[in-house]
């Protein structure tokens, strides 16, 4: 199991439990309103982001039984140059580090002597195998690129990830402004808090109707449209204060899980449960000094995205009035027919004159140079969102090698360097840490190999964008060293006794990530050679054998007279 549920507070209720379960509900009610403080400045920085970018991931109040959640909540955006380059980012992300097309992490041990034990490789190979299995069938990746929509807008992108009966993990995405966090003293996400709305009927589902309050407890026995009322629920996962290693239950789990109804009684909670593992991961783009909450591209890139909708927006008024201009006519036409559409006629008296229409003021717009700067102002944008980077191929303009590409690509990637370091450990990290731990417990590993039984540690290798680029300097390097020697071996044949083909093989295929099924390990190698080498020894003894037996017949049948042969003669007889 993922981790102990305590009993309900139904049940503990008028026992010498309860004044813990309600000592813990003022402790959860009270962190929240303090969590709630710390967050205001990021929840109104959010709303502004969300309003020009991103609109649907961000909750401003959590609010149950709201009739316009389907109205259109994107009025400022006029142009959506920002949208389409965070969704450029989110997928180069997406595709760059945590693809469901390719593989994407390997695994190997600390030790690197066992590690190069082919048993333990195949063992590694079969767990990365199933874990990518596992990753495919839950909705780990739809997870996925919610976050990486997040981390580009917000900043900030939790993921919940749950032992799941069905597909072994299951993951949420809590929106912008329903959860909070806090770091613990070694500046990581230790704290999370949430509030939503659920309906009645999901409480009852979800935590069992001997949980719930009265309130939902009567608008289940109610039903018909009280089973769609939502009521607003309170969530915390945080360190278990009364932790104590290798204790049974609760007590052994270094994490708790509150959930309860806000505003309802504090002898209430709904479900009490702990973890093995910190059920939550919160990746940041970036952060400056303790802050929890976390910087991102699209804070950058704010100031430009107002400004281009700024821009649209004038220049729509521009088009508009360059076409359609404010007209004055004379007042003795006020109350005459008349028509403004192509084509149509307005009749007048001949003696009036100067009566008619005409424009109030012509307005002559720079369109050149208003487009102009639209688009530098949309470059910028892209490029604060690396749109150059990961469309970069499909905007070359020319024809180039594949070389320079790939220098161009290195170039480029030093720029997300930090990001993606500072992502693999505060998202892939405990993600695959999580995952690895719930199939072990539910037995979904192939059993340890002997050489693993008396533990050690895993190690968890990527193979990103920028882990590859990382290591085409390895693979060039060899690649050079082994042409050099083939270049001096015409001179100096002696030169390549320098070089061990099969470590450089092993090598090569570790640094382009190719399966350890493929390559023969360097003792079965040395078994393969010893084996051919008695093969052609015991081929040459009998080779010189045969010639023996065939020369010793050749010297019996020469006479040489006297009634004897040569064979007799060279053996003296």
């Amino acid at each position: 199991m993922d981790g102990s549920t305590l009993p309900t507070s139904e049940k503990v209720r008028g026992d010498k439990s309860s004044d813990a379960m309600m000592r813990l509900r003022q402790h959860v009610d009270n962190r929240l309103i303090g969590l709630r403080v710390d967050r205001f400045s990021w929840w109104i920085h959010w709303r502004e982001l969300a309003d020009y970018i991103l609109p649907r991931r961000y909750k401003w109040l959590i609010t149950p039984n709201q009739a316009t959640r389907g109205s259109p909540i994107n009025q400022r955006i006029i142009d959506s140059t920002g949208t389409l380059a965070m969704r450029t980012c989110a997928s180069g992300m997406m595709s760059g580090m945590t693809s469901p097309g390719r593989p994407w992490f390997r695994m190997t041990l600390e030790n690197k002597d066992l590690a190069e034990d082919p048993e333990v490789k195949t063992w590694l190979e079969q767990v990365r195998e199933r874990m990518m299995t596992v990753f495919a069938e839950s909705n780990f990746y739809q997870g996925m690129a919610v976050m990486y929509q997040d981390l580009a807008v917000f900043g900030t992108g939790p993921m919940l990830v749950y032992e799941d009966h069905r597909t072994v993990i299951r993951c949420y995405n809590p929106c912008a402004g329903e959860y909070y966090v806090s770091n613990s003293e070694r500046l990581q996400i230790e704290v999370f808090y949430r509030e939503f709305v659920l309906t009645t009927d999901q409480v009852a589902r979800e935590f069992g109707l001997e949980n719930c309050s009265p309130t939902v407890t009567e608008a289940i026995r109610t039903a018909g449209a009280m089973l769609t009322r939502e009521i607003r629920i309170g969530h915390a996962i945080e360190p278990n204060d009364e932790f104590v290693p290798d204790a049974p239950g609760m007590a052994g789990m270094p994490y708790r899980e509150i959930y309860w109804e806000l505003g309802s009684g504090q002898n209430y909670t709904l479900r009490i449960k702990g973890y093995h593992e910190f059920p939550c991961v919160c990746p940041r783009w970036d952060i400056v000094g303790n802050d929890a909450y976390g910087r991102s591209p699209g804070m950058d890139a704010l100031g430009d995205i107002k400004q281009l909708q700024s821009e649209q927006k004038r220049k729509g008024q521009a088009i508009d009035k360059h076409v359609n201009p404010p007209l004055v006519a004379d007042v003795a036409l006020k109350n005459e027919p008349a028509s403004l559409l192509p084509g149509g006629v307005t009749y007048v008296p001949s003696t009036a004159g100067a009566v008619g229409f005409k424009p109030v003021y012509q307005v002559q717009p720079d369109m050149q140079g208003m487009l102009l700067d639209i688009k530098e102002v949309q470059e910028r944008i892209r490029t604060t969102f690396f749109s150059d980077l990961f469309l970069m191929i499909s905007q070359i303009d020319t024809v180039r090698s594949a070389t320079e590409i790939d220098a161009r690509k290195e170039e480029k990637l030093i720029q997300l360097g930090p990001v993606i370091e500072r992502f693999q450990n505060e998202a892939l990290d405990p993600i695959i840490d999580r995952t690895f731990s719930i199939m072990l417990r539910n037995k979904k590993l192939p059993p340890l190999p002997q050489a693993l039984m008396r533990g050690a540690k895993i190690k968890v290798e990527y193979v990103s964008m920028l882990a590859e680029a990382q290591k085409a300097v390895f693979t060039a390097a060899i690649e050079r060293l082994f042409q050099f020697a083939g270049n001096m071996a015409g001179a100096i044949p002696t030169i390549l006794d320098n070089l061990d083909g099969d470590v450089a093989i092993e090598k090569y295929a570790d640094y382009l990530g190719v399966t350890p099924e493929v390559i023969v390990s360097l003792k079965k190698v040395a078994a393969l050679r010893q084996t051919r080498a008695q093969q052609q020894q015991q081929a040459q003894l009998m080779q010189q054998t045969m010639a023996g037996a065939q020369g010793a017949k050749v010297l019996s049948e020469a006479q040489v007279g006297g009634g004897a042969n040569a064979l007799q003669k060279m053996l003296g007889n």
